[in-house]
């Protein structure tokens, strides 16, 4: 059964700047917890379209595909699942950016559907990490950017 999860920080920073990050899909074993990333294809803008990442946590591995789309104005990125193998069948989730004064307000959401059962309290350990690593690596990197 897939699960939601979600969080929201502040950034000292404008939605471009955040953008920025976002979309360096190359620095993301950096800051977000992915082992390997590649760009698979990209939009007409150069950014990445279609993403392979490989994670592994907690003994856990996953590799996967994802399709993103972005949002107008640097409003954010969704994306989903175009191809999962491991733990992982089925991901999707969003970076919502909204400026708020010199700052952006960044909501992370994501639903997972995973491959293998996890009890209760490992799943809801899963999830605060994925949100704190999504979050609290982003806030860093957008920090050490600027």
């Amino acid at each position: 059964m897939a699960e939601r999860t979600e969080g929201t920080t502040q950034i000292d920073a404008t939605p471009e700047d955040v953008m920025a990050v976002l979309t360096d899909f190359a620095a993301y074993p950096k800051w977000a917890g992915i082992k390997k990333v590649e760009v698979k294809k990209k939009d007409s803008k150069g950014r990445g379209s279609e993403v392979y990442m490989e994670v592994a946590q907690m003994g856990v591995e996953a590799k996967y595909t994802l399709a993103y789309k972005y949002a107008a104005k640097d409003g954010g990125m969704s994306w989903t699942t175009k191809s999962a193998s491991g733990a992982v069948k089925d991901i999707n989730g969003e970076y919502s950016l909204e400026p708020s004064g010199d700052r952006t307000k960044v909501t992370y959401r994501t639903t997972l559907d995973l491959a293998i059962p996890l009890p209760g309290f490992m799943k809801r350990q899963a999830e605060k990490q994925i949100v704190n690593t999504a979050l609290g690596g982003l806030k860093k990197r957008v920090g050490s950017e600027s």
